[in-house]
């Protein structure tokens, strides 16, 4: 998958067209500087200050890492690396464009989101035609089942025992049913006949136990203008706490791989409860800015 400046108007990246040129690829990136702060600084300024193609082209290349990062933790949904990177960089370059150098966090924090969001839209696009979710929580369902399975020691092609139905449904903050429709969606492996037998035997097939659980039309842009709208009032809402507490708050509770209080402690040179304090007073001044934006825009409070 190629992306080019004429299509999106945003600087070039090294070419990623198989699977086969991947090691490559990576290598390249690898050669792009990581910018220091100051740096980062004065090329966010010059590119949304001048729109300096050369800045941007500096900011994209110096995060490219990042990206692949990124998108290997998704490579468990069948679909190739190369693409999932391919998706990741666009989002890295619409998080170039929308950022705001001034308010004070690192680029690399604002453009996770994009490239993750990014990365996520492609796989729901791609993985089934039947769409496998729509509301923010169905989502965060739907690229955290596996890995919860996994560390429930599930089987990865079977039910789900009801214990373990109820411990995803209650850590994830959706219903037991969604999960269970969900797993049963995922056990089948993308795009599938709904009239494939469930058993060797032939007895039974997948749209006998398949439900048409989606939401209505208004419903789902509903949802999706309202995702938009709160993660636009995070991204706001994040300035009111300092670096150390983004910092902390965003390892703890804004990735799919939180770090402990321990490795924290050792990051900051302070006590895992000094972390602990942090993390919760972050997550309150958060709160309570998000709860004041949404009051400004006449929203239902965020958190």
């Amino acid at each position: 998958m190629t992306v080019t400046t004429k299509q999106r108007n945003l600087p070039a990246v090294p070419s990623l067209g198989s699977e086969q040129s991947l090691n490559r690829y990576l290598s390249e990136i690898r050669k792009f500087p990581v910018l220091a702060p100051e740096q980062e600084y004065m090329l966010a300024k010059r590119y949304t200050e001048h729109e300096d193609p050369e800045a941007a082209t500096q900011l994209v290349t110096s995060h490219l890492r990042l990206v692949a990062k990124i998108a290997m933790g998704y490579r468990g949904y069948g679909l190739p690396v190369s693409e999932l990177i391919s998706e990741g960089n666009i989002g890295l370059m619409q998080g170039v464009k929308k950022f705001e150098p001034d308010r004070g966090f690192r680029l690399a924090t604002y453009a996770m989101w994009w490239i993750k969001a990014s990365i996520q839209e492609y796989i729901l696009r791609s993985w089934s035609l039947v769409k496998m979710g729509t509301t923010a929580a169905q989502k965060k369902l739907f690229f955290n089942l596996r890995r919860m399975k996994k560390n429930l020691d599930a089987y990865e092609d079977t039910d789900l025992h009801p214990k373990d139905v109820a411990t995803i449904a209650t850590t994830l903050g959706v219903s037991q049913q969604e999960v269970v429709n969900m797993n049963r969606r995922m056990m089948m492996g993308g795009d599938a006949s709904l009239n494939v037998s469930l058993r060797e035997e032939g007895e039974g097939q997948w749209m006998d136990i398949l439900a048409d659980d989606r939401p209505l039309q208004d419903e789902t842009v509903a949802d999706a203008e309202e995702a938009t709208v709160r993660h636009a009032m995070l991204v706001e809402a994040m300035d009111s706490l300092n670096e150390r507490e983004r910092d902390i708050l965003t390892e703890r509770r804004l990735t799919d791989d939180p770090k402990t209080l321990e490795e924290l402690s050792q990051v900051y040179s302070v006590s895992r409860e000094r972390v602990r304090q942090i993390e919760v007073r972050a997550f309150e001044k958060l709160q309570k800015a998000m709860n004041r934006i949404a009051s400004d825009k006449k929203l239902v409070p965020a958190l």
